[in-house]
C-alpha cells in the first residue's frame, strides 16, 4: 500500500503546496524594487551642460588666438632687434599698425624677463628708436620727409652765417649749443640713420681733397663727434651693484665731454696729473668699449666706423696726455 502510494505519480498532488521545499524554489516571486535612474536629467540641466561646453570651447579658441598673436607679436620683436638702421625704419614703416597697445606691453615685458643689463638696454633703445619711427612717420605722413642732406644743413645752420660763409669755431659762442641741441632731437627722432652718416662721410671726404675748406672739415668732424657722443652716452658701465667703477665713468666723463675739455678731465682723473686711475686701467676699458661697439652694430658700417673712431682718439689724447 505504501509502496503503490509512493510510486505514483500523483501522489505529489496530494502534499500541500504550503509545506513543498520543492514549490517554495520553483514558484516564482516578484520582486518590486524601485531603481532611480541616473540618466534622466531636466531639460535645465542639459541646457547648462551644452551652455557649458560652448563657453569652454570659446575660451580654448581666445587661448588659442592669443597664443598665434603673441608668437607674431615675438617674430616682429626680434625681426626689428636683428635689423641695421635702414632696414628697422623700413620694418617699422611696412608694419606701422602692428604698433598697437599689444606690441608695447610684450615688448616690456621681453625688456623685463633679460638675464643681462646689456639685453636690457638693447630692448630699451629698441623701444626708444621704434617710438621715434612712428612718431615720425605719423607726423609726417603728408609732409616731405626730409633727404641726408636736409637734415645736414638744418645741423649746421646755427653755425653758419645767412650768406651761407663758413666760420670755425664759430663767432657765436651759443651756436655749438644749438647744434647740439639739434643733433640729439635728430638722434631720437631716428634720422640720424646710415645714410647721414654716409652723407657726411661723403662731404668731409671732399673736404679733405679741396683742401680750401678747413672750417667745413672741423664742422663735419664735430657733427660726427656729436653723434658718437649722443649713442656711446646711452649706455652706462660705470655701476656694478653697488660698485663704482672709476675707469668706466671716467671714459664715460670724457664721451660726454666737448673735445675741448678732454684734456682737463683726463688731468683730473689719471695718475700722471690728479687723478687715481692709471692710464693702463683707462686703456683696459676703452678696449672692452670698442669691443662691444663692434659686437653690437653691422660690420663695415658707417656707425661702426664713427664709433670706433671716437673711442680711438680718447685713446689717443690719452696717450698724449700720460707721456
Amino acid at each position: 500500500m505504501a509502496t503503490a502510494l509512493l510510486s505514483s505519480p500523483y501522489a505529489p498532488l496530494s502534499r500541500s503546496a504550503s509545506t513543498s521545499p520543492t514549490s517554495l524554489s520553483s514558484s516564482p516571486r516578484r520582486w518590486h524594487i524601485r531603481i532611480k535612474s541616473n540618466n534622466t536629467f531636466p531639460l535645465t540641466s542639459l541646457t547648462e551642460t551644452n551652455r557649458r561646453r560652448n563657453l569652454v570651447f570659446a575660451v580654448s579658441q581666445d587661448t588659442e588666438e592669443a597664443f598665434k598673436k603673441t608668437v607674431e607679436v615675438d617674430r616682429l620683436i626680434d625681426m626689428l632687434k636683428d635689423a641695421n638702421d635702414q632696414e628697422l625704419q623700413k620694418l617699422v614703416v611696412e608694419n606701422i599698425l602692428a604698433f598697437n597697445e599689444g606690441f608695447w606691453i610684450r615688448l616690456a615685458a621681453r625688456t623685463d624677463t633679460c638675464k643681462s643689463e646689456d639685453d636690457k638696454k638693447d630692448y630699451e633703445e629698441l623701444a626708444s628708436s621704434v617710438m621715434s619711427i612712428v612718431d615720425r612717420v605719423v607726423h609726417k605722413t603728408n609732409e616731405k620727409i626730409e633727404t641726408a642732406t636736409d637734415v645736414l644743413k638744418e645741423i649746421l645752420r646755427p653755425v653758419v652765417d645767412e650768406v651761407e660763409e663758413i666760420c670755425w669755431p664759430p663767432r657765436d659762442p651759443n651756436a655749438l649749443n644749438l647744434m647740439e641741441k639739434e643733433v640729439k632731437q635728430r638722434e631720437q627722432e631716428g634720422q640720424l640713420d646710415e645714410g647721414f652718416l654716409s652723407e657726411v662721410n661723403a662731404q668731409l671726404r671732399q673736404a679733405k681733397e679741396d683742401g680750401d675748406k678747413p672750417g667745413l672739415e672741423a664742422m663735419l668732424q664735430k657733427v660726427l663727434q656729436l653723434y658718437a657722443s649722443r649713442v656711446l652716452s646711452k649706455r652706462s658701465y660705470a655701476k656694478k651693484g653697488n660698485e663704482v667703477l672709476k675707469p668706466e665713468q671716467c671714459l664715460e666723463e670724457i664721451i660726454k665731454a666737448p673735445e675741448s675739455e678732454w684734456n682737463t678731465v683726463l688731468i683730473n682723473h689719471l695718475t700722471p696729473g690728479k687723478g687715481n686711475i692709471t692710464p693702463d686701467e683707462l686703456y683696459a676699458v676703452i678696449k672692452k668699449r670698442i669691443e662691444r661697439t663692434l659686437i653690437r652694430t653691422e660690420g663695415g658700417s658707417y656707425q661702426q666706423r664713427v664709433l670706433v673712431e671716437f673711442l680711438k682718439g680718447i685713446q689717443s689724447r690719452a696717450e698724449e696726455m700720460a707721456r
